[in-house]
């Protein structure tokens, strides 16, 4: 593909580094001649000095026949003045990353659609999400987010008290739309049958809709759904999702932003949380706040070395889980040596997004079930795959252990049940056992 991209901060140059890595053509415009001069050794792209928002410099960089413009600086309106430029002189595809949740969230106005950009992108948001839901699941072994965030897959551990322990899957009332995937057992996986018996030690993969899945994780760990203390460090857009996304009565949230401005600003602004207006660097903060008894301290500030730094002193100091934001790539192979227990980065989120966005291919894994009984595969629904449209989920001839567990319809996902019908243009969320793949791709053609 012929690529262009706009901007080239951290989210850019990686984005370079990651597309050039699989043999796209990429061209890089910067305003800064010095910022291109650094890369030009470590990037085998076409580099561009100019003004990203003006046409003269998007013809140069070849936007009129690119198949992909990619809007990357800093600043959220010249991205998007940047991608509708590039749509209108001739990008096939256009994304824009922003920062703001007032033209990521479309309230009032879809930015996206009323500029002509094709996509944008918030990995800031996608980061609290990801946070989020590592903080709603704790005991969790793993967390997997599909479908824009919508669907998530946790793997956890059956307690020997849970409900659900004893007893077979057909007569285990899952709650809302929530499918049980796969059953590791001593070792060995495997998807289960409703005549399947859930034992305790056993590792189960639940699937469900993202923020509701405390109902169904309760069959499995009695602890699920007590209430829980939450610490975050930084009053940015970021801390504002994450506490966005945590509320609810489970979750005591208590945020320390040093401005007292902001702290003031945040604390109207998000009242079913407590704001302190005090610096957690100080290990007097935290311990005055019994960061001894939290269940998580999030450190969400611009400040990579603060962030390290705050958060390896809530885990010394007892705080159960520790996360630390890396706005650059850095340190991350160090955090876990000082005690921190997950890290998360927006750029990383970033490629992540785009690369998924730019992906083509009709059918694609997107996970790996625990112990490898099965994949998480996304299918587009093809026209021509007339087996499968219009029908009522329970009249296709899947595969066995084969279950379709999420549907994306333009903006809008959701569970399906029996009698829902895929349409042409659907994206499915597919699990199957690996040896079931060519028949799912031959149902599906594609």
């Amino acid at each position: 593909m012929n690529i262009v991209i706009c901007g080239a901060g951290e989210v850019g140059r990686y984005a370079a580094e990651v597309l050039t890595g699989r043999k796209h053509n990429v061209t890089l415009i910067d305003k800064s001649a010095e910022v291109l001069d650094e890369l030009e050794d470590r990037l085998d792209t076409r580099m561009m000095v100019g003004t990203g928002t003006q046409a003269d410099v998007q013809a140069q960089a070849g936007v009129a026949t690119a198949d992909l413009f990619i809007a990357a600086t800093n600043i959220d309106e010249i991205n998007l003045l940047a991608a509708s430029i590039a749509k209108a002189v001739g990008a096939r595809k256009t994304i824009a990353r922003v920062h703001h949740s007032v033209y990521f969230e479309k309230r009032g106005l879809d930015y996206s659609r009323h500029l002509g950009i094709d996509h944008l992108v918030c990995p800031e948001h996608a980061t609290a999400q990801a946070i989020a839901s590592v903080v709603r699941a704790p005991g969790a072994m793993a967390v997997e987010r599909f479908a824009h965030g919508e669907i998530e897959m946790q793997s956890l551990g059956v307690r020997e008290d849970a409900r659900a322990a004893g007893t077979m899957l057909r007569e285990l009332k899952l709650p809302g739309a929530a499918r049980l995937v796969s059953i590791e057992r001593e070792g060995k996986a495997f998807v289960p049958t409703g005549d399947s018996t859930i034992l305790a030690g056993d590792v189960v993969t639940i699937i469900g809709e993202t923020g509701g899945m405390t109902p169904t994780r309760k069959l499995f760990d009695t602890s699920a759904g007590q209430r829980r203390s939450i610490i975050i460090m930084g009053g940015s857009s970021q801390a504002v999702w994450v506490c966005r996304e945590l509320r609810n009565r489970r979750f005591s949230v208590r945020l320390f932003e040093p401005d007292r401005e902001r702290a003031e600003e945040l604390a109207e602004k998000l009242d079913w949380i407590t704001v302190l207006n005090d610096d957690p660097i100080r290990s007097e903060a935290l311990t005055e706040e019994r960061v001894d008894l939290a269940d998580a301290f999030v450190a969400l500030t611009d400040d990579d070395e603060n962030n390290i730094l705050a958060a390896a002193q809530a885990k010394s100091l007892g705080a159960k889980t520790a996360i630390a934001v890396q706005q650059r790539a850095t340190y991350l192979h160090l955090l876990r040596h000082v005690g921190i227990d997950r890290a998360f980065s927006p750029r990383a989120n970033a490629v992540d997004e785009l690369l998924r966005l730019i992906d083509t291919t009709p059918m694609r894994p997107i996970a790996q079930l625990a112990g490898d009984a099965a994949s998480v595969f996304e299918i587009q629904i093809v026209n021509r795959a007339t087996e499968v449209i219009g029908r009522p989920l329970s009249e296709l001839t899947l595969p066995p252990s084969s279950l379709i567990v999420a549907v994306q319809r333009g903006d809008h996902v959701f569970v399906p049940g029996a009698q829902d019908v895929l349409e042409g243009g659907d994206t499915a969320v597919l699990v199957t056992p690996d040896e079931h793949e060519r028949e799912i791709r031959k149902l599906f053609q594609v």
